[in-house]
């Protein structure tokens, strides 16, 4: 039996990130099942989980981490940090050739990385197997709440990020009161099914879009919107998937009937660029738009929602949008739409996002590294390996050498 060794890395990035990979439990746990399995974690005097509550659970710490087979983090490795000929796993957000991490790309290549991006890791039909999107959804919803609750002074939360936990965020829900709103939900994924959990925490019931546009309601409701609900073909007004997932487009958005009745709206689908965006700049003028508050949890620039100036921050979470003029201003004015864009949501619950993520990399990706990997999970996700970029990802090749 091969012995095999896991070093969980300090996180090196600024502004630094509070998540791990690994929880204390977590590893406590992977060793007694797989003997063969040694996990040592660096010291870090930042991360959500200390030192000690590690070493409580017999993980041993360890700064000098080069006789380690396999290193995990969860954001990017600076180039001048990186171990030669190592397997390394984090986001290394290079898969869609960002700029900023050129230099990432080129030392994973010359230093004979084999790059695992927890991004690539996939079943065998493709599908996403791991991720903290659930957690953006969770913390999303709750920031949208707590914005609708500060631009009509109707309650005051505490943030998330000042929350110890979930459990701790989920008291706060408890103060909220709500009149009879309107929320619109996009998307159908794990960031989407996270804001059904806010959301029914709260009690908020669920209705279908033909009753969200037609009927009123005495206690706020809220209908999750998929593709078929809010785009559609401009020349035929029919609907498929699979030819709207090719051929984005080809298709219009139909959104713009739910503006006339949603008070907030929370994105949460993945939108592809050649997609139409869900309104226009003429539609936030139209004197029948409602919106008032936007969670815009896919918080892409120049993306979906033409209301997402900018990210906005942890610390100040949320903007104004002049409906005038289209420009920033503050977020709780009457003129103005509060918009709520912070991109990175689930380090306001770090500890609970890490132990969600942990568990996923548990059951998921770690037996096909630890074991064999049968179904080529991890052959699959590696950007690069022995110097080279791999089979799936030459389309870099223009970006990384």
């Amino acid at each position: 039996m091969q012995k095999i060794k896991i070093g969980v890395l300090r996180e090196e990035k600024s502004p630094p990130d509070k998540r791990v990979p690994l929880t204390p439990l977590i590893c406590s746990e992977l060793t007694k099942k797989y003997p063969q399995l040694e996990i040592v974690v660096q010291p870090s005097k930042i991360r959500c989980y200390t030192d000690e509550e590690y070493t409580s659970f017999g993980v041993s710490l360890q700064e000098n981490i080069t006789d380690c087979d396999i290193l995990m983090g969860v954001k990017e490795v600076p180039p001048d940090l990186l171990i030669p000929n190592k397997k390394y796993f984090f986001f290394s957000h290079t898969i869609k050739k960002q700029a900023h991490n050129k230099k990432l790309i080129k030392a994973l290549l010359e230093k004979k990385i084999q790059m695992i991006d927890y991004e690539t890791l996939t079943d065998k039909n493709h599908n996403r197997i791991i991720g903290f999107g659930r957690y953006a959804g969770v913390v999303g919803a709750y920031n949208g709440i707590l914005g609708y609750g500060l631009k009509y002074d109707l309650f005051r939360l505490k943030p998330a990020n000042l929350c110890r936990d979930r459990a701790e965020m989920e008291e706060e829900l408890k103060r909220v009161k709500l009149p009879n709103i309107k929320i619109a939900l996009t998307g159908g994924g794990r960031v989407a099914n996270g804001v059904i959990e806010t959301l029914s925490a709260l009690r908020i019931r669920k209705v279908t879009p033909e009753e969200f546009i037609m009927a009123s309601f005495r206690e706020p409701v809220y209908c999750q919107l998929n593709p078929k609900d809010y785009v559609e073909r401009a020349d035929d007004h029919n609907f498929d998937l699979n030819d709207f997932f090719k051929h984005p487009e080809h298709f219009v958005s139909k959104f713009p009937e739910f503006t006339k009745v949603t008070d907030l709206y929370i994105s949460a689908h993945y939108w592809d660029p050649r997609s139409p965006k869900m309104f226009t700049v003429n539609d936030i003028k139209a004197p029948d738009f409602k919106i008032s508050v936007v969670a815009d949890i896919t918080c892409d620039l120049d993306g979906s929602v033409p209301t997402t100036l900018r990210s906005s921050t942890i610390a100040q979470p949320f903007y104004g949008y002049n409906i005038a003029n289209g420009t920033e201003d503050l977020p709780f004015n009457k003129n103005t739409i509060c918009i709520m864009a912070v991109d990175n949501l689930p380090c306001e619950l770090p500890r609970d996002a890490s132990d969600d993520f942990g568990k996923d990399l548990t059951e998921r990706v770690l037996p096909f590294v630890i074991d064999e990997d049968v179904e080529k999970v991890i052959e699959r996700a590696s950007i690069c390996n022995n110097g080279k970029l791999t089979e799936n990802f030459e389309y870099l090749s223009d970006y990384a050498y």
